[in-house]
């Protein structure tokens, strides 16, 4: 893991989801587990953390937890039959009529919507399988033509994407379940569905501070918005899913490379997400095409990639997070990578601290040093130097558990818990003490170290200091 930059992020579900498997996945590779609210009861989620953390402890190794929020998923009643057929050409109702849908009409239980849906608009259904053009509407009925058709059943998702949707991106559920996540050691919400600003400001209100948020990048109007969403937010993720449904294929490849290029710039964490080694559910290899998938991903800058059915419900959990890690790994052996994070590097700000990490950077590839070592209280020195994407691994030492956590996600870093520290020569001692433990340094070799002094003030990064390992 100390060998790898790029992170996995792993979604626990049936197939993942007990004290074996969780050690395992963790062994084979991954740094932060996911927590899909949108299935389970809390019994089930609380379990989950509490067995993360008892993998944490028992292999002494950081672990981060991201709580995925359900968000505002917009979806059909049901039918008498439980499904239907749709065919090509003909029209279909969708209304706010509480009866059992037919093959002519369904229920869609969303009056606040129905302002909002205008003639010549596109409606998808069924992860856009399902293509609807609208015909006409009133205030309790929209009456569209199927463009393109196909098996139809009970309480399937529904998609606009030529409309902002009037909602905010947090339901009644999502609240709830938020009063019950900021009781639990989760590092990450995962906020669903953003569209505007606003969205996450919302969230940012509601966590007071205690928890990061990973704003999900999933519908076309969030494009529109996205640099202010960037700036709100403490980490970004490419969600192709939805994003894939509601705007044609072709259009997410450049979007996932603009989203990722944006969010290097701001210097915030971005994952991408969705789909990655999608065969791997049943198969214990994947496809070349994901493979290759995986590798863009990579190649592109993202901080971490995910695994979503593969780790939660697929046979193969364990050999999914193996074949990411080998992906990565390989990437980032190839001189074309390398050659693209000289690329990526930010250049340093005016402040004190971003130029002192600016320069532990290019002092550790002019003197080949093993490793980079910083001290933070936050985590924004370890960030601001994985944003520099030196080729010397990130030890972050911290004496703060939820910063060690958080640090789990960003590029490069490797966390590690210490105690509270006095003096810059108890620190160097310290590091080179784990960076031994870490198996990331020999006899000769150099580190530079970063932190602030006087220790104990947040944000004071101002020396930085080579040491000589003996």
């Amino acid at each position: 893991m100390a060998n790898r930059k790029v992170k996995i992020i792993a979604t626990l579900g049936p197939a993942s989801n007990n004290s074996q498997t969780i050690q395992s996945l963790i062994k084979a590779g991954v740094n932060v587990f996911r927590v899909n609210m949108s299935h389970g009861e809390y019994d089930q989620h609380r379990k989950s953390i509490d067995l993360i953390r008892e993998a944490e402890k028992m292999l002494d190794h950081p672990i981060a937890i991201l709580a995925d929020l359900q968000g505002p998923k917009l979806r059909i009643s049901k039918f008498k039959e439980g499904q239907i057929l749709l065919e090509k050409g003909q029209d279909f109702t969708l209304d706010l009529d509480p009866q059992s849908g037919d093959k002519d009409r369904i229920t869609f239980p969303h009056p606040e919507i129905f302002p909002h849906i205008l003639s010549g608009m596109t409606i998808l259904l069924n992860d856009g399988n399902i293509r609807l053009k609208v015909m006409l509407t009133t205030h309790d009925k929209v009456i569209t033509e199927v463009l393109e058709g196909g098996p139809l059943s009970d309480n399937k998702g529904v998609n606009l994407p030529d409309t902002e949707l009037p909602i905010p991106a947090l339901t009644k559920k999502d609240k709830q379940d938020i009063d019950f996540l900021m009781e639990t050691s989760v590092d990450y919400v995962g906020l669903s569905f953003v569209q505007r600003p606003e969205d996450v400001l919302d969230l940012k209100r509601i966590l007071g501070g205690k928890k990061a948020i990973l704003s999900k990048i999933e519908k076309p109007q969030a494009i529109d918005n996205l640099e202010e969403i960037i700036d709100l937010s403490d980490g970004i993720m490419v969600a192709r899913g939805d994003l894939g449904v509601e705007m044609s294929p072709e259009k997410v490849p450049p979007i996932q490379k603009k989203i990722i290029r944006l969010s290097k710039k701001k210097g915030k964490p971005v994952v991408v997400a969705t789909q990655m080694l999608e065969s791997m559910i049943d198969r214990s290899t994947p496809t070349r095409a994901e493979a290759t998938d995986v590798a863009t991903a990579v190649y592109d800058g993202a901080d971490a990639v995910m695994l979503s059915a593969e780790s939660a419900v697929g046979k193969y959990p364990v050999e999914s997070v193996e074949m990411m890690a080998k992906i990565i790994s390989a990437v980032e052996k190839d001189g074309q990578y390398i050659d693209n994070l000289k690329r990526l590097a930010e250049k340093a700000d005016h402040d004190v601290s971003d130029s002192i990490t600016g320069a532990a950077r290019q002092l550790s590839e002019t003197l080949a040093a093993a490793a980079i070592v910083t001290y933070t209280a936050t985590g924004l020195t370890a960030l601001r130097v994985s944003h520099k994407k030196p080729q010397a691994p990130i030890l972050a030492m911290t004496n703060k558990v939820e910063t060690s956590r958080k640090l789990c996600l960003a590029w490069g870093v490797i966390p590690s818990l210490v105690h509270d520290l006095k003096s810059l020569d108890e620190m160097i001692q310290k590091a080179v003490e784990r960076c031994k433990k870490a198996d990331l340094v020999k006899e000769g070799d150099k580190i530079v170290v970063t932190c602030g002094i006087p220790f104990g003030n947040p944000g004071t990064t101002n020396v930085i200091n080579v040491e000589v390992i003996k």
